[in-house]
């Protein structure tokens, strides 16, 4: 295997914490590599349903049932369809190894960008209670860091990114740097009196999104053209993703490589000098393994995939990680649970339809478990995200009766989702299999990750309180739904590689830094020690940005 040192640095993913290390490092004057084991796709040329209609897709972008039906993971478990699915990973190619018992939905990106491409777009802060959360309720893993280390690195984010939304002045979510939000429509904003008048305290509140509403110029993105095809890449660069943001800002500086087809399999040590010493590999279009080095590592090929390369990171023959030093390695996956939801049609308004498709909706803030509340029952809270739409007449009879009822609408509907916390558990864990390995000899992971009762407590609260709430506000033919609970459905899994103040009990320290090796950072979600409530793209990003400013400071200090 040959080997290299042209790199000041080495970025290994490139979703939104991936893409945010390599511009930061960059621009801060180190030479960067960044590997992704994910196909190419440029900006713009690589988004080919960008734009089209349904009929203009495969399948009228609907995933064909016999493909459904088939071994096909993602498209049974994912949120794919023929417009996106090459951004997905192909996991007839890459398969999952589930053993009996084992139920974890790994839905993993297949392309440069990661889930940058495809993700929601909802981007919150955390509150200053998500990171005393745990110590405050007495939980293993007190984080080592608060708001007020985080908060200025958000400030960064936010205007750098754009983000949309409204200020609300909540303590228990901080507002952001915001530009305009996207409004809501008349239903929304007739039941967001209502709710608020009937639940004091409780708030129906304008979605934050990294949707621009304004143009950034500067950096040739154009406001969202509501649309609402997110999904297909969008080439007026209205959302923030690598492809438009961070990626051209790293090749700006003209000191970024990008190597895309790089599976990553393992970190070389120095056990003496407690330093990564080199990034093993593999071409996935050639097979050939080679080995690069640099003075700097940031691993950032998302929560599991992360935790994966760490633990396989070891001497042969051993089970134990380099990096595993406190045995915590693995442990504590988290994921948000969330599948609860209630509708309900909302009276009147039939002269109103809505114009434009706005890529988001409305959000109902944590009310549960706030200042000093007791007896709900579970530890921590949800947020509900939904919106009010109306739906074009389904066709009926022949002719010109059923052209002309086509052209009317369905009564106005209202719906929202819960997403609640879950609980950082020690037994929450993934492994590497003991036989089964992947197309490039690294083992395959294993799941044993669950919730819990107060998981279960929580969504059977929120249902509840949903169903109230529609009902109080109004509306008619209110029902609620509870599907089957899966970690990883939610697709925002944390945890596995927790950072902390104790290098017994954690594997990062405040810094996003392994405790094993002090040129390496780890800043997406498998640092966390708790997942807060609401999605947390936005925390990955800030801490990132963090890290490769404290990283580079540190390089220059040695």
């Amino acid at each position: 295997m040959a080997s290299t040192n042209r790199f000041d640095a080495i970025v290994i993913g490139s979703g939104v914490s991936g893409g945010f290390a390599a511009k930061e490092l960059t621009e801060k004057g180190l030479r960067v590599l960044m590997l992704d084991r994910g196909i190419m796709v440029e900006h713009g040329e690589g988004y080919p349903y960008d734009g089209k209609p349904a009929f203009e897709v495969p399948a009228r972008n609907i995933m064909p049932k016999a493909l459904v039906d088939s071994d096909y993971f993602i498209a049974k478990h994912g949120y794919v369809a023929p417009s996106n699915q090459k951004f997905y990973n192909d996991d007839r190619l890459n398969p999952y190894a589930f053993d009996e018992g084992e139920k974890f939905y790994w839905i993993r990106p297949g392309a440069v960008g990661g889930k940058s491409l495809i993700w929601g777009r909802w981007s919150f802060r955390w509150a200053p209670e998500d990171f005393e959360a745990n110590k405050r309720d007495g939980i293993d893993g007190a984080w080592p860091i608060g708001y007020n280390d985080v908060e200025p690195w958000y400030r960064y984010v936010e205007n750098y990114i754009g983000v949309s939304g409204s200020r609300e002045n909540l303590p228990y979510l901080p507002d952001s740097e915001f530009q305009p939000p996207i409004p809501m429509n008349v239903a929304e904003k007739w039941l967001k009196q209502r709710l608020e008048s009937k639940f004091p305290g409780r708030k129906l509140i304008n979605t934050r999104l990294s949707n621009l509403t304004e143009d950034k110029p500067e950096q040739n993105r154009t406001k969202c053209q509501m649309r609402n095809q997110c999904g297909n890449g969008c080439s007026f660069g209205a959302y923030f993703s690598t492809q438009a943001v961070t990626l051209p800002a790293a090749r700006a500086t003209g000191r970024l490589t990008l190597q895309s087809d790089a599976v990553v399999t393992n970190l070389n040590y120095d056990a003496a000098k407690k330093r990564v010493t080199g990034v093993r590999y593999v071409d996935a279009k050639t097979g050939q393994a080679q080995t690069v080095s640099a003075d700097l590592v940031f691993l950032c090929a998302s929560a599991m995939a992360s935790t994966q390369i760490l633990m396989n990171s070891r001497q042969p023959g051993s089970e134990r990680s380099h990096f595993d030093g406190s045995g915590t390695l693995g442990r504590y996956v988290m994921d948000h649970i969330f599948r609860v939801g209630v509708e309900g049609e909302i009276p009147g308004m039939t002269d109103y339809i809505e114009y434009g498709r706005r890529p988001g909706g409305v959000y109902v803030p944590r009310f549960r478990n706030i200042g000093g509340e007791e007896g709900v029952g579970f530890k921590r809270g949800y947020g509900y995200q939904g919106s009010a739409r109306r739906d074009p007449a389904a066709p009926v009879g022949f002719g010109a009766s059923m052209k002309q009822g086509m052209r009317g609408y369905t009564p106005w509907k209202f719906s929202m989702g819960a997403f609640g916390e879950c609980l950082p558990y020690k037994d929450n864990r993934v492994s590497l299999h003991s036989s089964k390995v992947d197309r490039f000899g690294v083992p395959l992971m294993r799941f044993d990750v669950r919730f819990r009762e107060n998981e279960l407590r929580m969504m059977a609260d929120a249902k509840e309180e949903g169903e109230k709430m529609l009902k109080a506000a109004g509306l008619n033919n209110v029902t609620s739904y509870e599907g089957e609970h899966v970690p990883g459905d939610a697709i925002h899994e944390m945890g596995g590689a927790r950072m902390g103040a104790d290098p017994r009990n954690s594997v990062l320290n405040g810094w996003s830094q392994a405790h094993d090796a002090a040129n390496l950072y780890v800043t997406d979600g498998a640092q966390m020690a708790s997942v807060s409530c609401v999605n947390p793209s936005l925390t990955f990003m800030a801490l990132t940005a963090r890290a490769a400013d404290h990283a580079v400071k540190q390089m220059r200090q040695a």
